[in-house]
């Protein structure tokens, strides 16, 4: 094994699994598809390679294409509502590379409606930067073709996907005021800080069926938020995916990890992981 591309590769780990987590939206399917990658290149003839971060990118997203259109076909998310991997946090090279520009889950959300070549298209060019004559040939594409797919997505993504408030420490009184309303099971507070549209997907995973709803409206969102106000005291501050939100646990364990997306100062999104599987996989040192 050279040594030189190993450490050259591990210069590369952390934009390669902030590629993979935009493409997959799952931090463990992310992990083995920088795996993947690295197997691959370990097996290439990488003497003629000029910008080997480039062409990495290419390998990782390759590999993630096929991971999107085997997911397409098995039509794994009976239940409707995925609300994708968090990033709590932020602490560790990867995770900060991950979070460099706070892709928040509502993003992550829309990006699930895409089929896997403007899936592809949209996150290597608009947020890698990657062009269009590399993009085209992944997906058996024109660079034309690639560049209308990442026209699609975006269009889609503008019209769906909320632009969080800039300044964190708003967002946090936001998210604040929220838990402090629904503890107290003031209904007026609460729809105070909800925008009128305000979408509230819960993913409850195939062990917690009943947690995996989505809600939409700033009156039933509230009404639910009361239901459930007895937990506020558990709900830990967290960063989740660069933006506001919360850890619900209790001894240790956690319940849920929310996040939500504060726009103009109102809640436009709440994406809540519940599924106890994937909670257990993910690093929380919050707790």
């Amino acid at each position: 094994m050279d040594d030189r591309l190993t450490e050259d590769f591990e210069e590369h780990r952390g934009r390669l699994r902030a590629v993979a987590y935009r493409m997959l939206g799952s931090l463990s399917e992310a992990d083995d598809a920088v795996q993947e990658a690295w197997l691959r290149v370990s097996r290439a003839d990488t003497a003629a390679v000029e910008n080997l971060g480039a062409w990495l990118t290419t390998v990782v997203a390759r590999v993630c294409l096929n991971v999107l259109r085997t997911r397409e076909h098995r039509r794994e998310d009976p239940l409707g509502v995925r609300v994708p991997d968090p990033i709590v946090g932020g602490e560790g090279p990867e995770q900060e590379a991950v979070l460099a520009d706070s892709v928040g889950l509502a993003l992550l959300v829309v990006l699930e409606t895409l089929t896997p070549a403007e899936r592809l298209a949209f996150v290597l060019h608009d947020m890698f930067a990657v062009p269009f004559d590399e993009i085209g040939p992944m997906i058996e594409r024109t660079p034309a073709a690639a560049r209308q797919l990442a026209s699609r997505a975006r269009r889609r993504v503008r019209g769906r996907s909320p632009v969080p408030d800039p300044d964190l420490g708003r967002q946090r009184d936001v998210v604040n005021a929220f838990f402090a309303a629904a503890r107290d099971g003031d209904f007026e507070a609460l729809v105070a800080v909800l925008h009128p549209d305000v979408v509230l997907r819960s993913d409850g995973g195939t062990a917690r069926v009943r947690h995996t709803v989505e809600i939409t409206g700033a009156g039933a969102v509230a009404a639910q938020a009361i239901t459930f106000g007895g937990l506020s005291p558990l709900a830990r501050p967290a960063l989740v995916n660069g933006a506001a939100g919360v850890v619900v646990a209790s001894d240790g364990r956690p319940l849920s990890v929310m996040g939500f997306t504060v726009t103009g100062g109102r809640v436009v999104a709440i994406d809540v992981l519940t599924d106890p599987e994937r909670l257990a996989r993910l690093d929380l040192k919050v707790l």
